[in-house]
């Protein structure tokens, strides 16, 4: 089984549903900047503050900050095995970095997915995203909803909706992921590592295909 993967698409492509199922089958953590960039916030520094100012408003952090808590990341115990990176990275700058770190290592990536959909799909799943406030964990109100009404069905946290899950919000975060992360593609697929996945698809069949293209049993 690949143990050192990525995996790339539009916000709401469902990257994270897919991520979760696969970590837990490989052992391995799941590296989502989008937590840990929620997790800084929350911590009400002067840093978080500055990462705040680009997350709420739709665009990127810049590399230099991204790359920097990425790496750090990786050097925990728990990367020892593997690992599987959720929302990086989401620029050529950020995957040379990568690479570049993986190659002083002699660990390059085993697989690059990219999650395929129709934007208009990515809009209306993003439209029906609820996270909890208190743990962080994430809902779809039609395809994964929670047992109870606005309610956590782990911590009992409020639902609620993220400020970049607001409609002018999405439409910029899907206008900057086109101009700066689907060059991407073109990056992998010359390394020979890309997959693309249709990610259009219900849950389960998403996840036969990335069971698939990593060797996972199901």
């Amino acid at each position: 089984m690949l143990s050192r993967l990525v995996f790339l698409g539009s916000p709401g492509a469902g990257k994270g549903t897919q991520a979760a199922i696969v970590s837990k089958k490989l052992g391995v953590p799941v590296i989502a900047t989008g937590a840990i960039f929620r997790e800084t916030i929350a911590q009400g520094t002067a840093f978080s503050k500055e990462i705040s100012q680009f997350v709420n408003s739709g665009l990127l952090v810049p590399d230099k900050l991204t790359n920097a808590i990425v790496l750090e990341r990786l050097k925990k115990p728990d990367c020892e095995k593997g690992f599987l990176m959720d929302g990086y990275p989401r620029s050529l700058g950020q995957a040379e970095s990568l690479d570049a770190y993986l190659k002083k290592r002699s660990q390059p990536l085993d697989k690059v997915l990219y999650f395929k959909v129709d934007v208009a799909m990515v809009v209306n799943r993003m439209g029906q995203r609820r996270i909890c406030s208190k743990c962080g964990t994430t809902y779809n109100l039609v395809s994964h909803p929670s047992k109870r009404e606005g309610l956590c069905d782990r911590c009992d946290g409020h639902l609620i909706t993220r400020v970049d899950d607001q409609p002018s919000s999405i439409r910029k975060r899907l206008h900057v992921y086109q101009e700066s992360t689907a060059p991407l593609l073109g990056y992998y697929e010359k390394q020979g590592v890309l997959t693309v996945i249709d990610a259009s698809l219900f849950v389960e069949k998403t996840t036969q295909q990335v069971f698939s293209a990593t060797g996972v049993t199901a």
